[in-house]
């Protein structure tokens, strides 16, 4: 039987102290976002705007050229959303015919793609520009769908190719014998049942896109299509002290990959736990 003791009552003010200390520096990123130009210098950093006003972040959003955030956006969601469904599609195929197959080929395959994951990207980053101009894909979102698909593709192959394993052949082998044909058994029976991992490829995958900094500005540079790390950037830079517009920048960026967060954090959760168990 479950007793409420002294000890248990330290623990539990020990997490709301650590959760408030961790929630601390995201109540000044909100309260200083929301506060005028005069309340960031002349109030405490703690004390709450006196009148919250919208009036920074429509600032920053009106801002154009390459320090437009509302471009910016636009483009992060183009390519994060072309990223994570080229990873699910090609991710999956690849790890499935990974995991199914027993010739020696197959576990070579898997080793290179987890040996990829281990390896730094900007290692090659300079023959990927190359490889790129030579190709017509710099400057261009979808040619940063391209690039970005290719890079995470070791981590899409890993997930799956866990949860395949662990996946029992009953199901591909009586849609099989309803006469499923190879496309109609992936798609319809076996890619379903992979919802969790695709959830955790898809936010996995989301983050570093979304967040992604260096590749975008080596392969968008000059473009006029910024991702929105690369407009905040350009926008930040021609601040100076303005932190409650920094801020709103900030927040601005959070907002849709969080939100993502919140609607498949259950995926998420089941994905990652089962890739590890397997």
């Amino acid at each position: 039987m479950f007793r409420y003791t002294k000890a248990t009552a330290f623990r539990e003010a020990l997490v709301w102290v650590v959760t408030l200390l961790t929630l601390l520096p995201f109540y000044f990123l909100v309260t200083t976002a929301f506060k005028t130009d005069s309340e960031v210098f002349t109030t405490n950093p703690v004390a709450p705007p006196a009148a919250p006003s919208f009036d920074n972040f429509a600032t920053v959003l009106a801002a154009t050229d390459q320090r437009s955030l509302a471009a910016g956006l636009l483009n992060s969601v183009i390519i994060t959303g072309g990223s994570i469904i080229g990873l699910i599609l090609f991710g999956s195929l690849a790890a499935y015919v990974i995991a199914r197959r027993t010739q020696w080929w197959s576990n070579l395959s898997y080793y290179l793609f987890l040996i990829a994951i281990i390896l730094p990207t900007q290692l090659g980053i300079v023959p990927l520009y190359v490889g790129a101009r030579l190709a017509g894909l710099t400057g261009s979102p979808w040619g940063m769908i391209v690039i970005y698909v290719g890079s995470l593709m070791p981590l899409a192959v890993f997930l799956y190719a866990g949860f395949f394993r662990g996946l029992p052949r009953d199901y591909e082998e009586a849609a099989t014998i309803d006469g499923a044909r190879p496309g109609q058994l992936f798609f319809r029976v076996v890619l379903p049942l992979m919802a969790p991992a695709t959830g955790t490829v898809a936010i996995l995958a989301g983050l570093i896109v979304w967040n992604d900094f260096f590749t975008s500005l080596i392969f968008l540079s000059g473009s006029g299509s910024p991702t929105l790390p690369v407009a905040m950037y350009t926008y930040v830079g021609s601040l100076v002290s303005q932190w409650n517009q920094i801020f709103a920048i900030v927040i601005i960026s959070m907002i849709p990959i969080l939100a993502f967060y919140l609607f498949a954090q259950k995926r998420f959760i089941q994905g990652f736990a089962g890739g590890l168990k397997s």
